[in-house]
């Protein structure tokens, strides 16, 4: 009699992939195991949330540090909003205590630290940008459909840690994992103090994870020392740890450096449809494909495929998306007006931003007005743009800084135009 044959091995059942929704524009997910363990392959955490009919609480945490948030920021609250369309709980975070020490990443010096009255005022802030009171149609985040969205701010369960529990945190991390995080390392190699507070923010953000029992958490490329922190403190209290699903640093309008405020190369979510799509129908061409994946639902393979249509398509759909079809189709039209200038006709069936010449100090030269509307940070800006060429006043280049308004009826519904970008009409 021959030799058993050994038992055939059971193939671990096939796993779907991530729905497109989810999967769109990931740059990182950890762990990414290749059996069905749903403790280590998202697909069978999802697979098992389906079975049990439990949604995942998927966590975002946003420090308000500021007051505005741009489309660079908006990239993982449209991937929280596509977890909430699949039937999950988002768990929006306020970090309203860690605010107040300052995330130190992508930071080579300390932060100044924020009081709590300025915290709680971005919060609110915060919040009417993402859409709170707004229908879910127009709100980049669904406030509206239960068991969708948990808002939570950190003090609920930070302030209330005692020494003994501060501690318990501080003995989970080690510093040299700490110094591992290329930020301090950075700083400590070049001599740059680090305070040891600092210390604290991966910590305090990998226990809000424990606090609302995050099965995923949200963030950028950048946020993967603070994310994994998070699954630590989970193994520790004892919890299933969480995945961690990354996305890219979207670049600037200049497509290089990252969409950053002090680079002024962003494009908020509050500016006017006029401005949205005139910036985003000029950010190079590089960056018109990251745009397209980060920041719309667009299928690029369904979008024609000579660069300027693929650009357009873009500007005007992420500014549909922020203010309806028929505000982005008019300030499309609006733009194309504006830039043709006087080859065209008038500016005058353009609608265009204001800015009020109220308060204005007349006579004024041309470069104090750019500042004075801020439409250049300084004066001597406005004075290098206007000797650059950048600088229009209804389709009629300006050529001297030195030029002399009389009063504010001579300006008095014009269209001042810097480059291809920026529009003011001017109301006395």
């Amino acid at each position: 009699m021959g030799e058993a044959l050994p038992a055939k091995q059971a193939e671990a059942p096939a796993l779907a992939p991530l729905p497109v929704a989810l999967a769109r524009g990931i740059a990182d997910l950890f762990p990414a195991g290749r059996d069905p363990d749903p403790d280590q392959r998202l697909e069978a955490r999802l697979a098992e949330s389906a079975r049990q009919g439990r949604p995942l609480r998927v966590k975002l945490g946003i420090d308000p540090t500021g007051s505005d948030i741009h489309l660079g920021h908006s990239l993982l609250f449209r991937k929280l909003r596509a977890f909430q369309n699949a039937g999950h709980t988002a768990v929006l975070i306020i970090g309203d205590f860690t605010a107040r020490i300052g995330d130190p990443t992508g930071k080579s010096s300390t932060r100044v630290q924020l009081d709590a009255a300025a915290v709680e005022a971005n919060a609110a802030t915060y919040l009417a940008q993402l859409g709170q009171g707004q229908p879910p149609e127009r709100a980049l985040l669904d406030f509206e459909t239960p068991g969708r969205l948990e808002v939570r701010r950190n003090s609920e369960w930070l302030t209330g840690l005692d020494l003994p529990q501060v501690i318990e945190l501080l003995g989970i991390s080690t510093v040299g994992q700490m110094l591992a995080k290329e930020d301090f390392a950075n700083r400590y190699g070049s001599g740059t103090p680090i305070s040891l507070h600092e210390f604290l923010y991966p910590l305090l953000q990998g226990y809000d994870s424990v606090a609302v029992q995050a099965d995923l958490e949200l963030g950028g490329t950048d946020q993967k020392f603070n994310v994994a922190m998070g699954r630590d403190m989970q193994r520790h209290f004892g919890q299933r740890p969480q995945f961690g699903l990354l996305l890219p640093i979207l670049p600037g309008l200049d497509g290089v450096q990252k969409m950053s405020k002090s680079l002024g190369n962003t494009v908020g979510l509050l500016e006017d449809p006029l401005s949205m799509y005139s910036k985003l129908e000029k950010v190079p061409d590089a960056v018109v494909e990251d745009y397209l994946t980060l920041l719309t639902d667009l299928d690029p393979a369904t979008l024609p495929a000579e660069p300027r249509e693929r650009q357009k398509a873009m500007a005007l759909q992420i500014t549909a998306d922020r203010h309806g079809a028929v505000a982005a189709a008019a300030a499309q039209a609006d733009a194309a007006r504006l830039v043709a200038g006087g080859a065209s006709g008038t500016t005058a069936e353009a609608e265009v931003p204001e800015a009020s010449l109220a308060g204005l100090a007349f006579p004024l030269k041309a470069f104090y007005l750019l500042s004075a509307l801020q439409v250049c940070a300084s004066s001597s800006e406005g004075r290098r743009q206007i000797q650059g060429g950048g600088v229009k006043l209804d389709g009629e280049k300006l050529s001297d800084p030195n030029q002399e308004f009389s009063s504010p009826q001579e300006l008095a519904g014009k269209v001042l135009q810097l480059g291809r970008k920026t529009f003011r009409r001017l109301v006395a």
